[in-house]
Order: C-alpha cells, then sequence, then structure tokens
C-alpha cells in the first residue's frame, strides 16, 4: 500500500515533517522494488534518519539536529 502524506505508518508519526515525507518516499520506492511492507518502512527509516543527520535536519519533533 502507498503511503502519503496523510496516510502513513504510526512509526513515522513523531518524525518531522520534512523527514517523515523522505522515509514515505523511500517506502514508497521499496514497494514498488518488491519489498514488503515491513522492511520498506525498517529500511525507509534508517536511510530517512541517515539522510537527515548529513544534513543537520532534525529528525524527530523536537530535535535540534547535528551539526
Amino acid at each position: 500500500m502507498p503511503w502519503n502524506s496523510q496516510n502513513y505508518p504510526e512509526s513515522l508519526k513523531n518524525f518531522t515533517p520534512e523527514v517523515r515525507e523522505k522515509a514515505i518516499e523511500i517506502a514508497n520506492a521499496l514497494l514498488e522494488e518488491g519489498h514488503d511492507e515491513s522492511s520498506a518502512i525498517a529500511i525507509a527509516t534508517d536511510r530517512a534518519k541517515d539522510w537527515a543527520l548529513r544534513r543537520g535536519i532534525p529528525v524527530r519533533q523536537g530535535d535540534r539536529g547535528r551539526p
């Protein structure tokens, strides 16, 4: 099931909107490649966190990010 900004996995609810959107984008791409939902979510979560941290973007709401 593809996700969007209104319908996404519960595990992404505390992410900042920017990181959540990136995780959704990655997860949907993984689904198209044939990954099952649970692995797509796990992989997308890790990749979106890495993406944000490399850019100094806060991952979770209330985070300040990292240099």
